[in-house]
Formats: structure tokens, C-alpha cells, sequence
């Protein structure tokens, strides 16, 4: 479409040299995503948004929900294998933070798909090249459409190596401290850790709260926050950060 060819520029203007170079791209496309495709057809579907679809049932919306599912599956098996003796609770609570949108738009933006997203006009200058939105969805295509061409164990391959580096440094703590200090306790056989306001000063409208967690066997943890929840919170990942259970690496210094 012009307003696509004006915002890219690079795209040579002559019909069939622009196919040669789609064809070019698509190579090196594959090469990033480590698969090759027997069929381009599905690969290209994969990449086109329902605004440039020519014809009902041709964007990566059938191959989305697919890839959603596969994608699932697939980190729920990295997740059995790599954490042998972690609680089922972990293991959930890992499977989400990798399959959520902003995790999915990350490797997207690794595979550089919007480089190669087909998109209606409209799309193309409100930026659906960068919108995680968008680049979630044809991420989990691209898994979808690897399945159909080439089965389970090929879209395994390709999750595993394009989500391995999320599966060992999470974007966002897995857990919450309160929920973290509270399941180290209980397993080790420990009561539930007691939290209670040591201070509360500054006016209603502005208060500032010091609250103590106890936790039997360990030294108990100040905690300051500007609502009880959050000197709660506070409390507690002083208590994480000082047995050893959480580091300052992932998660600061107390």
C-alpha cells in the first residue's frame, strides 16, 4: 500500500524485485528463528495482521489461539524439567510470567518480527510494528504455524531457545515477599510469620507505618511504608534478604 512503501522506504519500488527481497528477508527470518518451513505459506500468514489479510481466515489470528496453546505446553514441560523439586504453586506461577504478553513481545522483538509484519495502512501509522499487543499475538503465531509445519518437538525446540534466557531471569519477582516468607515458613514446619505496627507517625491523610515480622528461629524484620500492606512487604523481604532465601541481584538491597 503507498502509505506502507512511504514509511519504508527501504523497500526496493520494481514488483518483483520487492518479492525477491521479501523472499531474502523471510530467509533471514528463519535463520533468527532457527526453523526452517516447508510450507512459506504459513510462515507468511503467521506475520499478517487481520488489516492486510486478503481474505477471511488469512491473518494470524487461527494461528494465534493455536500458538497459545503450544507455547503452554511447551514452557510447562522446560518448567518440569528444569525445576525437578519445585511445588506445583512455583511452577504455575513461573509458566504465567513466561507466557504473558509483555514475555511473548519480548521475543518478538528478538525475532524482529515487526520488521516483517504485514499491516493495513491504519496499522502501519498508529506504530503496530511496536505494539506488544500485535507482537504477542504473532509471536504465539509463529509458534503455531512452527507446530503445523513441523510438529510438537520443532516448536519445543524453538520455545525452549528463544525463552530460555526469561526462564532464568524473570522480569518481575515470581512471588511476593508476604507470600515468599510465608511458604519458606510453612516449609520448614514453622508457624506463620506475625506482623505487627511497631510506629505510626505523619497525619492521616499521609501516614507513615514501621511494621516488625516474626518469624520463629529467624531475627525478626523492620519493615516502613506509606500503607501497613506495603511495610508489610517491606518486613518481610528484609527477612528473605538476610536467611539467604531471596539476593540482592534479583531483588535489591534491603
Amino acid at each position: 500500500m503507498a502509505v506502507e512503501r512511504a514509511l519504508e522506504p527501504h523497500l526496493p519500488a520494481d514488483p518483483v524485485r520487492r518479492v525477491a527481497r521479501r523472499k531474502l528477508d523471510l530467509e533471514v527470518l528463519q535463520e533468527r528463528l532457527g526453523y526452517r518451513f516447508r510450507n512459506g505459506d504459513l510462515l507468511a500468514q503467521a506475520l499478517t495482521h487481520v488489516s492486510a489479510a486478503s481474505a477471511p481466515g488469512g491473518s494470524y489470528q487461527r494461528l494465534e489461539f493455536l500458538g497459545d496453546r503450544v507455547l503452554g505446553l511447551a514452557i510447562a514441560s522446560l518448567l518440569y524439567r528444569s525445576f525437578p523439586h519445585a511445588p506445583e504453586g512455583e511452577l504455575s506461577r513461573r509458566l504465567s510470567e513466561l507466557v504473558r504478553r509483555e514475555s511473548c513481545a519480548e521475543v518478538a522483538i528478538a525475532w524482529d518480527l515487526g520488521a516483517y509484519l504485514k499491516l493495513g495502512g491504519g496499522e502501519v501509522q498508529t506504530g503496530g510494528r511496536k505494539n506488544q499487543a500485535i507482537l504477542a499475538d504473532v509471536c504465539e503465531a509463529v509458534i503455531g504455524a512452527t507446530f503445523i509445519d513441523g510438529g510438537f518437538e520443532a516448536a519445543r525446540i524453538m520455545v525452549e531457545r528463544a525463552f530460555g534466557d526469561l526462564l532464568s531471569t524473570p522480569r518481575r519477582p515470581l512471588r511476593d515477599p508476604k507470600s515468599a516468607l510465608q511458604e519458606w515458613a510453612q516449609g520448614r514446619g514453622l508457624p506463620t510469620p506475625a506482623y505487627a505496627i511497631v510506629e505510626q507517625t505523619g497525619p492521616n491523610h499521609a501516614p507513615k507505618f514501621t511494621i516488625r515480622v516474626v518469624v520463629q528461629g529467624a531475627e525478626s524484620g523492620l519493615g516502613r511504608g506509606a500503607s501497613k500492606r506495603a511495610a508489610e512487604q517491606e518486613a518481610a523481604r528484609s527477612v528473605l534478604l538476610r536467611e539467604g532465601v531471596w539476593s540482592e541481584e534479583e531483588h535489591g538491597a534491603a
